[in-house]
């Protein structure tokens, strides 16, 4: 069986969103570091950047290795297969430290620190998790009622139009600058289809 390990922090770990949606490839997993730095985006979400020397603890995720799997991943974040300085992520090969020590090879994804908003903070020491904790991403505080509306406009295809008729959703997803109003039709922001990402 040939398997891919890559280190992760984020929704990818366990317990997370993403770690659910990888389980049935994963053949191990287990708790690791690597040097870089953490930057928190405006959706609350943990990305990795090179450069810095902040020790970030995330896992090392070894998984059975499928082509469509990886294509997906390679999607979901923004990886540009053919100029990868255009990409929001890209996907590099770094050198993880087991907790036993031993060092082991595996794919990151690293986010293109040209995409750095002006929003996104610097998270001290890479303390990810704590971060998470204490202040959680935006997708973990909406309502049940915006969540499903952010669904339904993030799954709208073309210039589909996903009615709102209640207008205190509308004045509080205009609010947290999750929707645009483009006149006969709302659309998700860019705010807005980062924390759509993390809901599916």
């Amino acid at each position: 069986m040939t398997t891919m390990r890559f280190f992760v922090i984020g929704s990818w770990t366990e317990g997370m969103l993403h770690f659910q949606k990888l389980r049935p490839f994963i053949v191990s997993y287990e708790q690791a570091s690597i040097t870089a730095q953490v930057y928190r985006l405006p959706a609350g979400i943990p990305v990795i950047v090179s450069g810095g020397d902040d020790e970030i603890i995330g896992q090392l995720v070894e998984l059975k290795y499928d082509e469509t799997l990886i294509s997906l991943m390679d999607a979901f974040h923004g990886v540009h297969l053919t100029e990868a300085t255009k990409g929001l992520h890209l996907r590099s090969t770094i050198t993880a430290k087991k907790a036993s020590g031993l060092l082991e090879e595996a794919q990151v994804y690293l986010y293109n620190p040209k995409k750095i908003s002006a929003k996104a903070q610097k998270i001290a020491g890479g303390v990810w998790l704590e971060t998470m904790r204490s202040d959680p991403p935006l997708s973990e505080q909406l309502t049940e009622r915006q969540r499903m509306y952010v669904l339904k406009l993030g799954a709208a295809k073309g210039r589909d139009i996903i009615p709102i008729n209640d207008l205190t959703l509308y004045r509080e997803l205009m609010k947290l600058e999750l929707i645009v109003d483009k006149g006969r039709r709302l659309a998700l922001s860019s705010l807005g289809k980062e924390v759509y990402n993390h809901l599916i």
